[in-house]
C-alpha cells in the first residue's frame, strides 16, 4: 500500500514538472529549476486534496 503511494507521488512529481517545463521553454523561452520544482510541488499537493476529498466523498 505504501509502495503505491510513492509510486503515485513520483510519478505525480515527474509528470507535473515535465508538463510545466515543457509549457515554459515553449511560451516564455525559459525555465528555472525553481519555477519547475514550485510549480510541481503545489500542483502534487493539489492532486492529493483532491483524492482525500474523493475518498471522503464516496464514504458519504
Amino acid at each position: 500500500m505504501i509502495i503505491r503511494e510513492i509510486f503515485i507521488f513520483v510519478l505525480a512529481i515527474a509528470g507535473f514538472a515535465s508538463g510545466v517545463a515543457a509549457y515554459l521553454v515553449v511560451f516564455h523561452g525559459a525555465a528555472t529549476v525553481k519555477d519547475v520544482l514550485s510549480i510541481a510541488a503545489a500542483a502534487t499537493i493539489g492532486l492529493y486534496v483532491g483524492r482525500y476529498v474523493e475518498r471522503g466523498l464516496a464514504r458519504g
